[in-house]
């Protein structure tokens, strides 16, 4: 029987994430920064809830492993509307949405690409263990005019939500820069109550401001703040930017040297712009699945939701050198697209020794996850509106 602990294991993809914050240390010069280690980062959240190591459900429990003919299939269904869509995925009415074992029957029949086409067009969060990442890990969709290099601390309003983008905004906080978490006052941030802990770490010393993105002069107020920040952190799917009347390619374009970051599941090249992605299953359409696969023969999840903490550590030092530099823009990040290059770093630097982490890991499965390194929070974690009055016009 093999013991409950997994001391000494490491996670794989935490080298590649030590690299990219020691460049963001390297930009700052934030000791606070130079102190911190990928694995820390990419392993918190699941020492917080006392996650195991997942093989074919993810770690903390939403995302699911399917067979499927030509390759894995990853479904999340953490969200009640997405068991709900199971029927219609697999064309059928005869499904109990909760018996797995249903579920993976019907996938056992079918292709695997034709169900993740179909489930991203019904707005699932899907990805194919075989598929090619849409987009580039980084790419920048407007550039602004030059500013002076930047020396003074820098505004920084993050609209984002759940873990890349905050990691984002609270890395950047520990930089030296203000960081305004706006959330909605009828759909707050889920991470608050869902993760308390996480959200903790994550928002802790950064003001927040509560907006009725419903109302004419919510909106307002929203536009107005978004106009005073140096940069923005968001996430949400060109869709939603344009019901709120936002246009952040024309607000870079008309503001030297901001910087906007748009973190996405798969960028924003086409019919991918639309698709939904959390960190477990684009880390499955990044490749470390079939990475995994490849290294063991173990089908399984690698990390927890690991995308998402390699993307905001790869978005606070991509957008801090930005923003310093005066060269700002809208940069855009694909969760798939910084998995699979960071898998091919790691691939080129020592095969071997990646390979043997992999294997590990897999051998690994049901034991609680390694020890990480506990961490406190950078400041306070303030109410839901408490800085309105501070930042929002009366």
């Amino acid at each position: 029987m093999p013991t409950d602990t997994s001391a000494g294991l490491a996670i794989p993809l935490t080298r590649w994430a030590d690299g990219r914050l020691g460049e963001l240390a390297a930009s700052t010069g934030s000791a606070a920064i130079a102190k911190l280690r990928g694995r820390t980062l990419v392993g918190e959240r699941a020492q917080i809830n006392a996650f195991r190591i997942p093989g074919r459900r993810s770690a903390g429990g939403g995302s699911q492993l399917i067979a499927a003919q030509g390759g894995w299939v990853a479904i999340n269904l953490s969200r009640s509307d997405d068991r709900d869509l199971l029927p219609a995925l697999f064309e059928t009415q005869m499904l109990d949405c909760n018996d797995l074992g249903e579920v993976v029957e019907l996938a056992f029949a079918r292709s695997a690409s034709d169900l993740v086409a179909r489930g991203r067009e019904m707005g699932m969060a899907i990805a194919w263990d075989q598929e090619v990442p849409a987009s580039p890990a980084m790419e920048t969709l407007a550039e602004t005019a030059i500013a002076p290099a930047q020396s003074d601390r820098p505004l920084v309003v993050d609209l984002s939500a759940l873990w890349a983008g905050p990691l984002c905004g609270h890395l950047l906080h520990l930089a030296g820069a203000q960081v305004v978490k706006v959330e909605s006052e009828k759909r707050p941030d889920a991470m608050r109550d869902g993760d308390p802990g996480l959200f903790h770490l994550l928002n802790g010393g950064k003001d927040n401001v509560a907006i009725d993105i419903s109302s004419r002069d919510g909106l307002a107020a929203l536009h107005s703040l978004l106009e005073r920040a140096d940069m923005v952190i968001e996430a949400a799917r060109p869709r939603a930017l344009r019901q709120l009347g936002i246009d952040a390619d024309a607000l870079v374009r008309t503001q030297p040297g901001k910087v906007w970051l748009t973190i996405t599941g798969h960028g924003t090249r086409g019919a991918a712009a639309d698709w939904i992605g959390f960190g477990d299953d684009c880390a499955v359409a990044g490749g470390l699945s079939s990475a995994l696969f490849e290294a063991s023969g173990a089908m399984g999840f690698v990390g927890d939701a690991i995308a998402d903490p390699l993307t905001g550590i790869t978005a606070a030092a991509a957008g801090w050198q930005a923003w310093r530099s005066g060269r700002g823009g809208r940069m855009v990040f694909s969760m798939s697209g910084i998995v699979r290059d960071a898998i091919a770093a790691e691939r080129a630097a020592d095969r071997n020794r990646f390979f043997r982490e992999l294997n590990d890991w897999a051998a690994a499965h049901g034991r609680r996850f390694p020890a990480v390194g506990e961490r406190v929070p950078a400041g306070p974690l303030r109410d839901i509106g408490a800085d309105n009055a501070a930042w929002l016009p009366c």
